[in-house]
């Protein structure tokens, strides 16, 4: 036994060399990349009308005879080739009439879905607007953007930045829609509160515009125990609360007006893109479930993500515009070198106990 954890200790010091020198490399590589300009990442474009019908021939497969199985696909494929045929001749006579102003294209339209998946700082926009840039050189009238949405909210200038990219789209006259499964509150809201139409599910959690911000203090501990914080500014109100000072009262105050200068700038830009809406009600902080926001004109309709794309499907392409952003070589091979380290100190540990 104990020759056995003298070689796990010798094997535990050898992957720590190997992840040392990984570590170099992978710095090295990582700088050759970014030269390159390799590190960006890239562009995926997925078909989602293919995904269900794959998704339907496995039912298929499974639940119906070889014979009618074939026959449904042979079906399916002669209408698609129908449908494809009159598609493109609707595209070359909408491409003709392109270059006249004023001339209405009968161009089939399409469908882009974008998904945002937002956290306190909405870290997801620099990808999103790389998502949206691309869909812009694409789309037009004719088409739809889709923003299934997802966000508790988080930092005003984050937000509103998510917010202007969603701008983008409406400022083109291309239709925009926000879809709620979960939640969009607060910072999520400003950002959906942009589309033409917002969907949400039954129990999507929808509204609280509001702000709100909290400062610790610990002046009075640090002053406990004899510790001085000397805090120096130019400008009045360049610090109004603080983490380590002693804070005034016309600090709180300022702090204050700057917060309800915030939820008046939210609010009116909620009217802006929501004039129908009783603004004096829904500001308040709160938020609703799907149900209760539709009787508060905070949504347009009720569904799910699934059931809105699944009901586009049926008509149009939907295509969904995803930015993947290319993972660093030191990131890739630590993440191994972490694993294989946490199952030699499991080797370790349960030999010890043995």
């Amino acid at each position: 036994m104990d020759y056995i954890f003298d070689y796990l200790m010798f094997l535990a010091q050898a992957v720590t060399v190997v992840v040392a020198i990984i570590v170099v490399v992978s710095f090295a590589a990582g700088a050759k990349m970014r030269q390159q300009g390799g590190d960006q990442g890239y562009l995926t474009v997925t078909k989602i009308n293919e995904r269900l019908r794959n998704l339907r021939y496995v039912m298929e497969d499974a639940l119906l005879t070889p014979q009618e199985a074939k026959r449904r696909h042979k079906s399916e494929q002669k209408s698609q080739k129908v449908t494809d045929k009159e598609n493109a001749a609707k595209a070359k006579k909408a491409a003709k009439s392109a270059p006249q102003e004023g001339v209405e294209s009968d161009a089939p339209g399409r469908v882009f879905v974008v998904r945002f998946e937002g956290d306190v700082a909405a870290s997801d926009v620099d990808n999103f607007r790389l998502e949206i840039s691309a869909i812009l050189t694409m789309a037009d009238s004719n088409d739809e953007v889709v923003i299934c949405l997802e966000s508790p909210g988080g930092m005003v200038h984050s937000y509103g930045l998510a917010a202007s990219q969603m701008m983008r789209v409406r400022n083109k006259g291309i239709p925009l829609t926000a879809v709620v499964d979960k939640v969009a509150a607060s910072g999520g809201y400003l950002m959906a509160a942009v589309a033409n139409k917002i969907v949400a599910a039954p129990f999507a959690v929808v509204g609280s515009i509001g702000v709100v911000a909290q400062v610790p203090n610990v002046h009075r501990l640090l002053k406990k125990n004899d510790v001085d914080v000397e805090v120096l500014t130019a400008g009045k109100y360049k610090r109004t609360l603080t983490f380590l000072g002693e804070n005034t009262e016309e600090g709180r105050e300022k702090f204050q007006q700057e917060l309800e200068d915030i939820h008046a700038l939210f609010q009116e830009f909620v009217v802006d893109n929501r004039p129908e809406m009783d603004i004096a009600t829904v500001a308040t902080g709160e938020a609703w479930y799907g149900s209760r926001a539709l009787e508060l004109n905070l949504v347009d309709s009720l569904a799910t993500s699934d059931e809105y794309l699944m009901a586009a499907c049926a008509d149009k392409d939907v295509f969904q515009v995803a930015w993947k952003q290319n993972s660093k070589p030191i990131e890739r091979l630590l993440g191994k070198a972490s694993g294989i380290l946490d199952r030699v100190t499991h080797l370790l540990e349960f030999t010890r106990r043995s």
